[in-house]
């Protein structure tokens, strides 16, 4: 192990970007060594090695006790995606957690996976090393989380806005404003602000699963005669982009008023066929960067595979950030050839290091270990072919690791506001 490799390893992360399941929905669903190492991201990558829906949604069954069975359906496929970066977060949960050093049905029947109170924050502070985690839930409703207010840290989401397609009953409940024109739904959207902002570490969406990401400054006129449509029950897309359109530009208003970030997926879809390549650019996003200057916003997956086009937007522009959250797990290669052209590129306090974009801690602990042995062979490449010193090389790792995420996020002063939050609902 080379002396980068092992400060590397042995320094704080920071986690931009994960989907991890509260404590009781942990501790309470049904749950197998199954579920551990195949409820993420290789699930859908099976399906593309030939493993049929049904038997990965077997493999997933905690209710089925056959669990030799339910993994001998899938284990054909599972060989053939074994040395993908998704099947290497598998075998480092299996290695890490279990022992195993090869997944075999009788190997698997041994295992025992218990949940007890306090083991997300056990693996993920502690045996992750990670320093906190951003969360996505999918809800604009952001409370401190009680179990670990200083280190699960919540987006707001923002994606039902940016899609065009709003829940206004549930809006009217939640802030009180009926959506009856768009100075109803501008006054909503402020009060969620005005809410949850301050419990919120950034602003999230990703539309790009359900509409393209290309914007568009959208008239007045134009979006009143939506929203009423849209009320009115219509299906009509382009009512439904022009409304979304003006909710995006809206939000990334606010994100500047409140001084969060907004994070938008770009590039790569999960699961497996039906991703429409045009929709999934980041340079379709120019305008509402340019028309927002005063808002960070944080693109994220590397906008896999339009590359290039992203690392071209954080060098024009002052407030893109670049997040490799799901990307070491997605392509690791093509992810440290990415920090090596960033660092060569773009000014070193717009990356961010590791997002592990997962639903339960084992996933996110391997894939840390996956961000940091992919990071240290970038790093290290830089240094053994003379474009870095080991002091530049462990000063950039620090920064793409911590120091740029908490530059970015304020992330120790949203630990301060959410440990002295009271006890209880808020807003």
């Amino acid at each position: 192990m080379t002396e980068l490799q092992r400060f590397i390893d042995e320094s704080p992360l920071a986690d931009t970007h994960e989907h991890q399941r509260k404590e009781d929905k942990y501790l309470n669903d049904p749950f197998d060594v199954l579920q551990d190492l195949f409820d993420n991201y290789i699930l859908a990558e099976l399906n593309v090695a030939g493993a049929t829906k049904e038997a990965t949604e077997r493999l997933l069954n905690p209710n089925d006790p056959d669990i030799g069975g339910r993994f001998e359906a899938v284990r054909e496929a599972w060989e053939r995606c074994k040395h993908t970066g998704y099947g290497e977060g598998v075998r480092l949960i299996a290695r890490h957690v279990y022992g195993l050093e090869e997944l075999t049905p009788e190997a698997l029947e041994a295992c025992d996976a218990p949940r007890r109170q306090g083991d997300r924050l056990r693996i993920l502070r502690g045996c992750a090393r990670l320093d906190h985690i951003q969360v996505d839930l999918a809800t604009y409703k952001v409370e401190p989380d009680p179990t670990g207010p200083d280190f699960f840290l919540y987006d707001l989401s923002w994606l039902q806005f940016a899609e065009g397609k709003i829940d206004y009953e549930a809006l009217t409940e939640d802030v009180g404003v009926e959506v009856r024109g768009l100075d109803d739904l501008d006054s909503v959207m402020e009060a969620v602000f005005e809410r949850f902002a301050a419990y919120s570490i950034a602003v999230k969406t990703q539309h790009a699963y359900v509409r393209t990401l290309r914007w568009e400054d959208r008239e007045q006129g134009d979006v009143e005669q939506a929203l009423a449509s849209m009320r009115a029950g219509s299906e009509d897309k382009g009512q439904q982009l022009a409304l979304g359109d003006w909710c995006l530009s809206r939000g990334a208003a606010l994100c500047a008023k409140h001084d969060l970030p907004m994070k938008i997926h770009t590039g790569y879809m999960a699961g497996q066929g039906y991703m429409d390549p045009t929709w999934i650019r980041s340079g379709h996003l120019h305008g509402l960067i340019r028309k927002h200057p005063g808002t960070r916003f944080v693109l994220m997956h590397t906008a896999y595979p339009y590359t290039d086009e992203l690392v071209a937007l954080a060098k024009h522009y002052p407030n893109v950030y670049l997040d490799l959250c799901w990307a070491w797990s997605m392509d690791p290669f093509s992810t440290a050839e990415f920090v090596r052209k960033t660092i060569h590129a773009v000014p070193s306090h717009k990356l961010f290091g590791f997002g592990g974009d997962s639903w339960w801690p084992n996933a996110a602990y391997a894939y840390s270990i996956q961000a940091r042995k992919g990071l240290a062979k970038a790093l290290q490449a830089e240094v053994d072919d003379g474009e870095l010193t080991e002091k530049e090389a462990a000063s950039l790792a620090k920064r793409f690791m911590m120091t740029n995420q908490e530059e970015c996020f304020r992330t120790s002063e949203k630990k301060r506001v959410l440990c002295a939050a009271p006890a209880g609902p808020h807003g």
